[in-house]
């Protein structure tokens, strides 16, 4: 990976424009745009941007889901899959 070729001014990125997406979406590689001559914005492909959503989405699980247990907030899974039976099995 060319590191230089990911940072463009955004001048660059204004007349380069059709060029740019073709290399994002080739590459996968975030292009860095700078303005007067500092880092101000990322541009990502599709596929990368959902892909690094989701990867935030489970993160964020992962997270709360130590919170809980740093916490003492635990539920017992026995218990947990009586509820859902109960609920969406409709067994009493």
């Amino acid at each position: 990976m060319d590191l230089k070729e990911d940072i463009k001014s955004i001048s660059y990125i204004k007349s380069h424009t059709a060029d740019i997406l073709n290399q994002v979406n080739d590459t996968h590689r975030p292009i860095i745009i700078t303005q007067n001559g500092e880092a101000r914005a990322v541009l990502l492909d599709t596929d990368s941007y959902e892909s690094l959503q989701r990867a935030v989405g489970l993160l964020k699980i992962l997270n709360q889901s130590e919170k809980d247990i740093l916490n003492g907030e635990l539920i017992d899974q026995k218990n947990v899959l009586e509820e859902l039976d109960k609920k969406y099995l409709n067994l009493k």
